[in-house]
């Protein structure tokens, strides 16, 4: 059998994890699809205070990430090879449902959750991670940002969604945000479902979708749309 993809996580908050990811679809792959490991950073730490950060040299609020400490929790990962080792930080480049279908092909993923000011640029110098960002925001540490990495990477492995059509018409799937869904009942609140959905014309369905996919792209993302636009030339 094939082994289910795998993620471990260094983090200073274990205990958060699996979080959300162990309820719903997610919940149900765990231990089948994917596999999660944490690695608690503090364990690495040398002196009987178990201390993992310090001020920063140059002066400045908050506290850094040590990396003669970070650098010892990532030697107790047993396998770096199969799979880039990531680091989610603000900084890092926007990810991308693109690169979340990259990720999930990998059989394992190392994901680095810094927490304070951030970690020590030296240690990010020697192990060249992968920085990634889920927004231009700034959250307490790298742990929320790690999990929704995790919860888009999970739902596209082979049969965890049991269908492969329902990925394929999600947003951003052909560059295009998604179009509206409507269900029972018809008409509610004054409001009918539009009457092509309820044709049964399966091509004016399509056509219907499709227009309205463009229609919602170009007012909500004109940055999506003028990608879309210079791809269809």
């Amino acid at each position: 059998m094939k082994k289910p993809w795998k993620v471990t996580v260094l983090t200073l908050f274990p205990e958060m994890f699996p979080g959300p990811l162990g309820q719903s679809i997610s919940g149900k792959a765990l231990g089948h699809q994917w596999d999660l490991e944490t690695i608690q950073i503090r364990d690495f730490a040398g002196d009987k205070h178990k201390t993992v950060d310090d001020t920063s040299f140059g002066g400045g609020p908050g506290m850094v990430i040590r990396a003669d400490v970070l650098d010892k929790a990532l030697d107790s990962v047993t396998d770096l090879s199969g799979g880039p080792l990531i680091y989610l930080t603000p900084r890092g480049c926007p990810l991308t449902q693109n690169m979340v279908k990259e990720f999930a092909s990998m059989p394992h993923l190392t994901l680095i959750c810094g927490r304070y000011e951030g970690i020590d640029e030296r240690l990010l110098q020697k192990r060249k991670p992968l920085e990634v960002s889920i927004g231009d925001y700034v959250l307490s540490g790298g742990e929320l940002g790690a999990m929704v990495l995790m919860d888009a990477c999970v739902r596209v492995l082979p049969g965890v969604m049991g269908s492969d059509a329902s990925l394929e018409e999600e947003s951003f799937q052909d560059g295009l945000l998604e179009y509206p869904h409507y269900t029972r009942p018809q008409s509610w609140d004054g409001q009918d479902v539009p009457e092509v959905l309820t044709s049964g014309h399966h091509e004016k369905i399509r056509v219907w979708r499709r227009a309205q996919a463009e229609k919602i792209t170009a007012e909500r993302r004109p940055d999506l749309w003028a990608k879309y636009v210079e791809k269809k030339k």
